[in-house]
């Protein structure tokens, strides 16, 4: 299957940036390239799943390591980053949907569990995040995926302190 959006490989952990055409996902994989991730793929990616029931994520040949940045045109990241920015391949772990700013109520605002998406029958992981004008939109997908990999360990900050306050209510 393919689908419009970006994959980045953030300190292993796999992000698919989907979300409407102009919506910032380029920019967003760009500056997350700045920041030492790995660009995987950018405008089509080539999803499969694995016989082990996992989705891993590529760029079409004729696209490989090639970004299109409105005003800029196309770049290549490994000529401008070096080969160590870019990746062949990699699961998809995590999603993130860039979503135009709309009614504030509609955004997760505590994230004790995380809603998923299908992708080839797996379910995936999926954040909703509002992407706002002047917003950085690659630390808070940066800091969504470190967040996953502290919840793959069993460390949920929004668990944990839901916990706190229900200890300190039942002690009043």
């Amino acid at each position: 299957m393919r689908c419009h959006g970006a994959l980045v490989d953030i300190r292993g952990v796999g992000v698919l940036l989907l979300g409407p055409s102009g919506i910032g996902k380029s920019e967003c994989a760009l500056e997350l390239v700045q920041r030492g991730c790995r660009l995987v793929a950018d405008d089509v990616v080539e999803l499969e799943r694995t016989a082990q029931g996992e989705i891993l994520g590529r760029a079409p040949e004729t696209l490989r390591h090639a970004m299109e940045i409105r005003g800029l045109g196309i770049l290549s990241v490994s000529d401008l980053f070096g080969p160590e920015a870019v990746r062949e391949t990699a699961r998809v772990d995590l999603i993130c949907r860039l979503d135009p700013p709309g009614d504030a109520s509609a955004y997760e605002r505590v994230g004790i569990e995380r809603p998923t998406e299908a992708i080839e029958g797996v379910d995936l992981p999926c954040l909703v995040l509002p992407a706002r004008p002047a917003g950085n939109m690659a630390t808070v997908v940066e800091v969504a995926a470190r967040d996953h990999a502290l919840r793959a360990r069993g460390v949920n900050a929004a668990a944990l302190l839901d916990a706190r306050i229900r200890a300190a209510m039942e002690r009043t």
